[in-house]
Order: structure tokens, then C-alpha cells, then sequence
């Protein structure tokens, strides 16, 4: 008899999702769109948001420690009560003489929060279901996020226009009770091994038996890892940077083409997720090699418009056809490759291995992202040297790796 996805734990695991990152998306956007007009610089918020990463990058490690040893359902409670707390107290200190030192220390903030919770939700879908319905799991994850990211900006514009900013933050406060209410109905049966004697010597023994884990006793966990990383380098870069770019810059069309072209993504994104856990089971041996292949494959076509002579409208329509193929093949070959490293871990390693996931691609993103920029930057007036030699090189690392499969756990 095949096992139920939609548990209870998991449904409330995924109705909190749903209502965390509403909101987190909702206040990402009015803090932005708040900053703008206070400052008149979009660099200001982003460099703001850049810099609340590092916490996140530095502090996963620790959290990772902390999901494997402490109550992950407790953890998730007090990280989503804090958060709403937290975006509770700026909206009462928020004024425009004051703006960016209060919005700069919530995004630190949220974003020490964020090292802690992200290897705990991740930790916790292995506790909660078996085999397949691991990788379907992911994908229902992957689906609500993508589902939130298109919709809650629409809204959380409209009620930031209507509203102004601090409705807005109240609004997301409330999403952040809620989720932290559901949570408190979860029921995990693993049980941590808890803290015991000096918690500097117990987070410097696990950190080094994590380390050893994934160095020397599991390499092949650790190729996923890199290939994971190797993977948002690329496609973080090209999507990011290069999107916008070609789409404003090079073929010169307004912002209403640029949303179109978003919003059609994050559908293939979607899709890619949908895919993903249809195939769950059914994906052969070499399946995360294929993926990656195509990814690349799917970037060729949109360096070839720009080689070939061809009108704005056919550019644009490549383009966006080309990037949602690649947005479909990197969900499915994030979800798997997720899915394999937490099928592959030990319980009681699996919050610090995912941990390191989360923050070894973290660290890829704004490197490829930044290698990018100069690249489309440097070839302006020939952008298919970047497009072309970047979907032949992650077409032959995918064929290279062959086949990639993991040891049991």
C-alpha cells in the first residue's frame, strides 16, 4: 500500500509554509518599495539585503547543530513567534528619520533567524515521510514557494499602495503567528539527543564530525552538494543578471515585457515542481546527470537569437521559451538532488548536512551573479558569447558527472 503524502504533519508543515513565506515576500517587497522612495535608490535596499546574507551564510553551520540535537518542531515555533516579534518591533520603531537603521537591523535579523530555520524545515521532511514521497515532499515545498513568490507581490503591492507601509508589516506579522500557531500541532517521532556538557565543545564535536561526514566518509553526498552549488552559479547568474539585462538592455523593451517574462517563469517553475513529483520514482539511473544536460541545453537557444538575424519579437519569444525550459529542468534537478542528499543522510546528521547545502549554494548565488554582470556587461553588443558557451559548459558537466546515485543512509 503506498503511503500517504498529505499527513498531518506534513499538510500543517505546508499550510505554515504557505502563510510564512506570504509573508516574508509580502514585507520583502513593501521594505523595498518603502526604501525607493525614501532614498530614490534601489541599490540602497540591495545592498542592504546583500549584506543581511552573510549572517545567514555564517550561522547555518549552527543551525544545522541545533535541528539535530533540539526539538524541530519546537525550533520552528520559536523561530516564527521571533520572527513576528521581530517584525512587530520595527514596525512600532519605523519612522523616516530612522528608516534604514531599523530596516537594516531587521533584515540582520531575519536573517540570523533564517540560518536556523531553513536546515530545520529541510530536516524535518525526512522525519516526516519516507522513500518517493521524499522527492514529492520537496516538490509540494518547492511548488507553495513558487506559488507565494507569484502571487504575493501582486497583493502586497496593491495593499502597500493602498495602505503604506506599516499595514503591510502588520499583515506579515500576522502571517508569521500563524504559521508559528500551526506548528505547535506537529508531532515528530525522532528524538534529539539534546545538549549535554559544555555546548562550545558539543558544537565544535559535531561540526567536525559533520565535516568528516560529508569530506571523507560520503563523498558522493558532497559532489551533489558542489554540483547543486555549481548549478546556481550558473543559472542564478544567467536568470538574475542576464534577464533583465537582454531583456531591457539589449532588446531595449519596457518593464511590462521584463514582468511578463517573470511571471511566466515562475510558472515553468511550478510546472518544474509538478514534474518533479510525478516522476518521483519513475526518474532512472542517471536522471540528475540528464537534468543538468538540459539546462544547458535550454540556454543555447537563447545565445543562437542573438547570434542569428532575427526581429525583437522573435528574440523575445526564444528567450523567454528558452529560460522557462531552463527554469523547468534546474526545479527538477534542484528537487532530486535535495531529495537524494536527505534520503542519503543519517538522522542525526541530516539537519548539518542541510545546512551546508543551504549554505554552500547561498554562497555560489551572488558569486555567479556577480561574474555575470561583468560578463553581460563586457559582451553588450554580442551576448551570445556568454549564452552559448555557458549552456555548452553546464551541458558537458552534466554529461561528465554520468550517472550519480548515493549510498543508503
Amino acid at each position: 500500500m503506498t503511503e500517504r503524502l498529505f499527513t498531518k504533519n506534513f499538510t500543517l508543515l505546508v499550510l505554515g509554509q504557505v502563510s510564512s513565506l506570504f509573508g516574508n515576500y509580502i514585507l520583502r517587497l513593501a521594505l523595498s518599495m518603502y526604501v525607493l522612495e525614501l532614498t530614490g535608490s534601489a541599490a540602497v535596499f540591495a545592498g542592504l539585503l546583500s549584506a543581511a546574507t552573510i549572517p545567514t551564510i555564517l550561522l547555518s553551520p549552527f543551525g544545522g547543530i541545533l535541528a539535530d540535537r533540539a526539538d524541530r518542531r519546537n525550533i520552528m515555533v520559536a523561530l516564527d513567534a521571533m520572527t513576528g516579534t521581530a517584525v512587530l518591533c520595527a514596525a512600532l520603531l519605523l519612522s523616516d528619520r530612522r528608516a534604514l537603521v531599523v530596516i537594516g537591523a531587521l533584515l540582520v535579523l531575519l536573517s540570523v533567524l533564517g540560518a536556523f530555520e531553513t536546515p530545520t524545515v529541510q530536516a524535518c521532511i525526512p522525519s516526516m515521510l519516507t522513500g518517493d514521497n521524499i522527492i514529492r515532499g520537496n516538490a509540494v515545498v518547492n511548488q507553495t514557494a513558487s506559488i507565494s513568490y507569484l502571487t504575493a507581490p501582486l497583493l502586497g503591492g496593491i495593499f502597500y499602495a493602498a495602505f503604506g507601509i506599516k499595514p503591510v508589516m502588520y499583515a506579515s506579522v500576522f502571517c508569521f503567528f500563524v504559521t508559528a500557531f500551526l506548528e505547535c500541532f506537529i508531532r515528530l517521532d525522532y528524538r534529539p539527543a539534546g545538549f549535554g556538557g559544555n555546548a562550545f565543545a558539543v558544537a565544535k564535536a559535531d561540526f567536525l564530525d559533520s565535516v568528516r561526514f560529508i569530506g571523507k566518509e560520503r563523498q558522493d553526498i558532497l559532489r551533489i552538494l558542489l554540483l547543486a552549488a555549481l548549478s546556481r552559479f550558473f543559472v542564478m547568474g544567467v536568470t538574475l543578471v542576464g534577464l533583465p539585462f537582454l531583456v531591457r538592455t539589449v532588446l531595449g523593451l519596457d518593464a511590462r515585457y521584463y514582468g511578463a517574462a517573470e511571471s511566466v517563469l515562475a510558472v515553468a517553475v511550478i510546472a518544474g515542481s509538478m514534474a518533479a513529483g510525478v516522476l518521483a520514482g519513475k526518474v532512472q539511473k542517471g536522471g540528475l546527470s540528464s537534468m543538468l544536460a538540459a539546462v544547458g541545453l535550454c540556454i543555447v537557444p537563447a545565445g543562437l537569437a542573438f547570434l542569428l538575424p532575427a526581429g525583437t519579437g522573435v528574440r523575445y519569444a526564444v528567450l523567454v521559451a528558452a529560460f522557462c525550459g531552463m527554469q523547468i529542468a534546474i526545479s527538477m534537478f534542484s528537487i532530486y538532488a535535495v531529495s537524494m542528499i536527505q534520503q542519503g543522510t543519517p538522522e542525526h546528521m541530516i539537519g548539518k548536512v542541510m545546512a551546508y547545502t543551504s549554505a554552500i549554494t547561498m554562497c555560489a548565488q551572488p558569486v555567479g551573479q556577480m561574474v555575470y554582470g561583468f560578463l553581460f556587461d563586457g559582451c553588450k553588443e554580442a551576448v551570445w558569447l556568454v549564452l552559448i558557451p555557458t549552456g555548452v559548459i553546464v551541458w558537458g558537466i552534466g554529461m561528465a558527472i554520468g550517472s550519480v546515485n548515493l549510498k543508503e543512509a
